[in-house]
């Protein structure tokens, strides 16, 4: 069949199934709706249960696909410029572990920078792989990472030549981006491969004011989450291969491994139909969301405490450019940590921001703003700085992303070791049994197999203090940190 950007093969499918007015003797058991909790259905309403199914006659097999999901894999694959694209419904969490996965064997060596997503270390736990862990670059005054600068690249594959692959992430959660196409040069030159993790950037395919996304730039691989950034429901991703340097039925047998065997339809006639708006719609929705975005920066521009992440912090290496849809906007200059302010946001104008950090609250900009909703942003930032603003607060905290301890142990020997609770300001110097990320945006500073060092305590107590978030320590309160007990 001829790819055809105006179908949506599966969400066709799955309507065609409900015009045939349906029996339903299989899961799920709700019976397209009928057995659905009331007090469900008075929010989401029936309709969105009428397409809940499992593989039925017509609807294919997201395991094995051979009809319209694997049609609406190609016309992914055709939109993104990709070879070949595979849908997940377990978001970019399988992507980048199926990746790990399919890499190498275990005790290969995989080339990672310092701000890789938790989910990259669990990859690596899977896999037996041992990540060479390489500094990105900081950007001065946010002091969040962004790309990793050629030098610290160039360093990192002639000390490793016998790395199986090169992670990169692009773009950064805050919007930042490294020399893609010059990593990719310096990467593909040394044999190896270089993955992407897109997760918030499958955006930036489709208009000529943003970044180059992945593929164009000349990663191999590349999982976007297209329900950050472009439409689908939350937990629906794609994972894209180009190039030929990874082997695709590798990494099909892995996502086979990681995915649920139930995965949801509605899911991935998300992705469909998202694919749909964005190959036919992609550049005039993008132009709606960055000139929103660009109004918000306008519009704050001299307010007395922030700064905004842009042009003005690019240095034409690690940090070579932004996403203009995301905006960072620095709290510091107020006084103020990012946790309050965004807490102090929500509770007074009810705006809630995508994430913040120690100085920083992030601005996600998506297809579905509003003109209205920007109006309201900045009346509340330019509230804020007049009701909560002071002297501003000193530059003097590490980035996560360039807290590594001394390897000790490969994450997957760390995290079948013996371990024992140490309280956590009596930690430094002890090996990581565990991982512990501020969320968001979910950066490591801890990994199980690495030296405790005394920043990481100092800065996992400064965040615990700052009232930020943790994924991943037995303990939540963070008084303790479980430890190899060698």
């Amino acid at each position: 069949m001829q790819l055809d950007q105006s179908r949506v093969p599966l969400l066709e499918a799955l309507m065609e199934y409900i015009r045939s007015s349906p029996r339903r003797f299989h899961v799920p058991g709700h019976g397209g709706g009928g057995g659905a909790p009331p007090e469900l259905l008075d929010v989401t309403g029936r309709e969105v249960f009428s397409i809940d199914v499992t593989e039925l006659p017509g609807l294919d097999d997201l395991n094995c696909p051979a009809g319209v999901i694997a049609r609406a894999q190609e016309l992914a694959a055709r939109t993104f410029g990709a070879e070949r694209s595979f849908f997940s419904v377990n978001g970019t969490t399988l992507g980048l572990q199926a990746l790990m996965l399919a890499a190498g064997r275990p005790g290969g060596k995989v080339i990672v920078p310092g701000n890789c997503h938790r989910s990259v270390i669990g990859g690596l736990v899977l896999a037996g792989l041992a990540p060479v862990f390489i500094n990105p670059a900081v950007v001065p005054g946010f002091y969040f990472a962004a790309g990793v600068p050629s030098g610290e690249m160039e360093r990192a594959l002639v000390e490793h030549p016998d790395a199986l692959a090169v992670l990169c992430i692009h773009p950064t959660y805050y919007g930042a981006v490294g020399d893609l196409r010059g990593t990719a040069s310096l990467v593909h030159g040394a044999g190896m491969s270089l993955l992407a993790d897109e997760a918030h950037g499958c955006h930036l395919y489709f208009h000529p004011d943003c970044p180059a996304g992945a593929l164009e730039a000349g990663a191999d691989a590349a999982v976007q989450s297209l329900h950050k950034t472009g439409g689908s429901l939350t937990q629906s991703s794609l994972i894209h291969l180009k190039g030929g340097r990874m082997d695709g039925d590798r990494v099909f047998e892995a996502i086979k491994i990681l995915q649920t065997s139930s995965p949801s339809y509605v899911l991935m006639a998300s992705l469909d139909a998202a694919r749909r708006r964005l190959a036919n719609e992609g550049p005039s929705l993008m132009r709606e969301v960055l000139d929103a975005a660009a109004w918000i920066r306008g519009e704050l521009e001299g307010v007395s405490g922030i700064e905004i992440f842009g042009r003005n912090q690019l240095d034409g290496d690690g940090i070579f450019d932004y996403d203009p849809s995301r905006v960072v906007i620095n709290v510091r200059g107020m006084g103020l940590e990012g946790p309050r302010a965004a807490r102090w946001l929500a509770r007074k104008h009810g705006i809630y921001v995508e994430m913040a950090d120690r100085y920083n609250i992030v601005l996600a900009l998506g297809l579905g703003v509003s003109r209205e909703d920007c109006r309201h942003m900045v009346l509340a930032v330019r509230d804020l700085s007049l009701r909560e603003g002071g002297r501003p607060l000193p530059g003097n905290i590490a980035a996560p992303a360039i807290i590594r301890g001394k390897p000790v142990l490969g994450p997957r020997e760390a995290w079948f070791a013996p371990a024992r609770p140490v309280r956590l300001d009596h930690a430094a110097g002890h090996v990581s049994a565990e991982w512990v990320a501020v969320y968001p945006p979910g950066i490591p500073v801890l990994i199980p197999g690495e030296e405790i060092s005394i920043d990481a305590v100092n800065y996992l107590t400064e965040a615990a203090k700052a009232g930020m978030g943790f994924q991943g320590p037995r303990d939540q309160e963070l008084k303790y940190i479980r430890v190899i007990d060698l």
